[in-house]
C-alpha cells in the first residue's frame, strides 16, 4: 500500500435533454498526480469530462462486492460560468495511512 496515494472526489450534475426537470449526480475521482485539475474550475461552470470506466470485484467472508468508479483525466471548460450542470468539488482527503484490519480493496 503506497503511503502516498491520494484521492479527490467530484460531482458533476448532467440532463441528457435540457427541457427535462430530472438531472444525474455523477461523482468522479481524481488519483495522485491529477487531483488538482478541478482547481482551475468554479462552482456552476460548464465542463466536459474524459474518464475511464473502472470496475472492481471484492470478496470478504463469501460476500462478493463490485464497486465502480469513474476516473477524470482530462477536464475542459466548456461554456460560461452561469450555465449548468455543476461541478461541486469535494475537499481533498490528502494523503491516506494505512487502516489496520480494513482489507477494501482500495
Amino acid at each position: 500500500f503506497n503511503q502516498k496515494f491520494r484521492k479527490r472526489e467530484f460531482v458533476v450534475e448532467y440532463q441528457d435533454n435540457p427541457n427535462s426537470m430530472y438531472s444525474e449526480l455523477l461523482k468522479f475521482q481524481l488519483t495522485n498526480d491529477r487531483c488538482e485539475m478541478i482547481d482551475p474550475f468554479n462552482l456552476g461552470q460548464e465542463i466536459k469530462v474524459s474518464f475511464n470506466l473502472k470496475g472492481r470485484k471484492w470478496v470478504k467472508d463469501n460476500n462478493v462486492t463490485y464497486f465502480t468508479n469513474l476516473e477524470a483525466w482530462r477536464i475542459e471548460a466548456v461554456g460560461s460560468a452561469n450555465n449548468a450542470p455543476a461541478a461541486q468539488s469535494i475537499p481533498e482527503a490528502g494523503e491516506i495511512a494505512p487502516q489496520g484490519n480494513d482489507d477494501l480493496p482500495f
